[in-house]
């Protein structure tokens, strides 16, 4: 049997890097079948048969699926859902709005968050914000998983998968796309980024996060913040990082006025090197960190700023 990964599809253009990783996740459970679907992802299709490992590309040009709506895409994948024992797809938004419907509809389990496949029934997953790692094993006909991508590497290029034009399953006209609300930004998108820089509550005020935006940008870094923060109004909601927020896995993340609460920790921990900026030298952070300062934030960052 074969593997339908899902890709993620953003304005026509393919998320190349949380596809790529998801596609290395399930590589070893055999032949890999791509599904885009949404009316102008020509280039998205196409992109995804060079990515190695894909063996074919499945591409649904119709306008009911643009904006993936998890209606009219769920029905799409329940209709495909007969020649694979496995259907996943990055942990992203729009997979875990439509997947956990394709698992109903297919009257089988939703396996979230898969950190590890340990065979073609058994897959790990972490739980209590990370600090227990689950094993789960599934008999279902068709296993139904979300692929947390932080942890895997993503898949090379080089491929030349052959792209397959498949029709529609209808729509029934049980959603409506209205409008996307998007804030536009230079800087490099949360969760594939390679430096994050992050902010907590001892950053003070929503003015003095300009601290952390000046830093990332001179780092070319996305900019995150502890759930504190966002609660307090100083960061916008998709700039949170943790178990309610993004989980991401950079090459370097900077954690500063973050005391490094478990459920932000859950959120950043498997970074590959990790800086911590705390005037409380007892900070949990300091526990997970690489290299820790032991400073006042508004002293130590501008100074660290104008020095890069």
């Amino acid at each position: 049997m074969a593997v339908l990964l899902l890709a993620e599809v953003v304005n026509g253009q393919l998320a190349t890097d949380a596809v790529a990783k998801a596609l290395t996740a399930v590589a070893p459970l055999g032949e890999v079948h791509v599904l885009v679907a949404g009316q102008g992802g020509d280039a998205a299709a196409a992109e995804a048969a060079t990515l190695s490992g894909v063996s074919k590309v499945l591409f649904a040009s119709d306008h009911g699926y643009c904006h993936t709506l998890a209606e009219p895409v769920a029905d799409l994948i329940v209709s495909l859902a007969g020649a694979y024992s496995h259907i996943a797809s990055a942990g992203t938004s729009d997979a875990k709005n439509i997947l956990p419907r394709v698992a109903a509809l297919l009257d089988v389990m939703v396996i979230s968050e898969v950190t590890a496949v340990i065979d073609a029934e058994t897959f790990e997953r972490p739980i209590y914000a990370g600090n227990a790692i689950q094993t789960v094993k599934s008999t279902d006909p068709v296993k139904v998983m979300t692929i947390r991508t932080a942890g895997f590497d993503a898949a090379g290029m080089g491929g030349s998968a052959a792209v397959e034009t498949i029709g529609t399953a209808g729509n029934a006209g049980l959603s409506e796309w209205i409008e996307d609300k998007v804030a536009a930004s230079d800087r490099p998108e949360l969760t594939s980024a390679s430096v994050v820089v992050s902010g907590g509550r001892g950053v003070g005020s929503e003015a003095d996060f300009a601290l952390i935006e000046k830093l990332a940008d001179k780092l070319n870094a996305a900019v995150g913040a502890s759930r504190a923060a966002v609660d307090s109004g100083y960061a916008p909601n998709d700039w949170q990082v943790g178990q309610t927020g993004k989980v991401v896995a950079p090459d370097l993340y900077v954690a500063v006025g973050i005391s490094g609460a478990i459920q932000h920790l859950a959120g950043m921990k498997d970074s590959k090197i990790i800086v911590a900026i705390n005037k409380d030298e007892e900070a949990p952070i300091f526990q997970v960190a690489d290299f820790g300062l032991v400073a006042d934030l508004f002293d130590a960052v501008p100074e660290l700023t104008g020095k890069i």
